[in-house]
């Protein structure tokens, strides 16, 4: 557990990139390229956007499920396995740059053929992977495309940057996942994004991921990276094609918002919007002290005798086997009457 002389200082990067658009192998290298640079600046926390191995499947929105289907297929085949050839190499870029990594991936099933997660792995600086969260519930036209994970991901990770947690998108708004991680002690939050310019005309998504940061960071009093992906004109070029009406869409500014806000809600630097880069903060676990004498809604300013929280914490897999049990002797029939049987 920390102690309040031993609470980290040190720099974070919330990287605000674009995927080589379903290439599994290019994406990856591109986010070993960003770590490198991330690290050389100085991090040693750096977070990726949601699903940024290979990209997001944005035809769920644009298409209708027949015309998205191949598409489906064509990121199925794209898709990481955990472990796999992928998460290899990004465990090896953590190693060697000494950084806690936080990436999203789009994960294929190891008991489904077809079956996809949106997840998150966090990956530790000797190269471990710490954890792997999957999306508890995909939003909205999401569901065309990943399952819903389990309750065996939501934990806080102990880091060498602190107790860190992390979600993907919409699930920072789900105010009982949010609260199991700052419950566990999770003192830094990872939030990954994707652009969003295909929301309804009067949903401003880097809006909407500041103000989901903010209320984050303010009732926890932690801090957090938000990290979102950006958008590139091959992307536009492969999901929009000739479309004017889909192009028109992609063309919305205010689709992503990466930064790092402190634990009173405040950004720490300016965020990025839209563009490509890397935002770094410096972050002190210590300014999350004193905020907590007047809030610590898991501590002092709650009543767990009038609220209680169960999670499920168990890994759900399709298929539990029991062991087989020998019938009891007494209840084999003897041999006399099996003779006459």
């Amino acid at each position: 557990m920390l102690v309040p002389k031993s609470l980290p200082r040190f720099t974070a990067a919330a990287v605000q990139a674009a995927p080589v658009y379903l290439d599994t192998d290019a994406t990856v290298d591109k986010a070993v390229a960003l770590i490198a640079e991330a690290a050389h600046n100085g991090a040693s926390l750096v977070v990726f956007p949601e699903v940024f191995v290979p990209g997001y499947p944005y035809w769920n929105w644009t298409m209708n499920p027949v015309q998205g289907s191949p598409w489906f297929e064509r990121l199925y085949r794209a898709a990481v396995d955990i472990p796999g050839p992928h998460v290899d190499t990004l465990r090896d870029a953590a190693r060697r740059h000494h950084v806690v990594l936080v990436i999203g991936v789009n994960e294929r099933s190891p008991h489904s053929f077809g079956t996809l997660y949106n997840s998150i792995i966090t990956i530790g600086p000797t190269g471990d992977v710490l954890g792997v969260h999957r999306k508890l519930v995909p939003t909205w036209a999401e569901k065309l495309t990943w399952s819903g994970g389990d309750g065996s991901g939501l934990r806080v990770h102990e880091t060498p940057v602190g107790p860190l947690g992390a979600l993907a998108c919409g699930e920072n708004t789900n105010t009982l996942a949010r609260f199991t991680l700052l419950a566990q002690g999770e003192l830094v939050h990872a939030a990954t994004y994707i652009a969003l310019p295909v929301a309804p005309t009067d949903y401003d998504m880097s809006e909407a991921i500041a103000v989901r940061a903010a209320a984050h960071s303010f009732e926890g009093k932690v801090f957090s990276v938000v990290a979102c992906s950006s958008l590139t004109p091959d992307i536009v070029d492969t999901v929009a094609g000739d479309d004017p009406r889909i192009r028109a869409l992609f063309d919305r500014p205010c689709s992503a918002l990466s930064g790092i806000f402190g634990p009173d809600g405040r950004p720490v630097t300016d965020p990025l919007v839209d563009d490509e880069g890397i935002v770094y903060g410096r972050i002190d676990l210590a300014r999350c002290l004193q905020p907590k004498q007047m809030h610590d809604i898991t501590g002092h300013y709650n009543r767990f005798d009038v609220f209680r929280l169960h999670v499920d914490n168990r890994p759900h897999t399709p298929l539990t086997f029991h062991e087989r049990v020998s019938r009891p002797a007494e209840q084999l029939p003897a041999d006399s009457e099996k003779e006459e049987a």
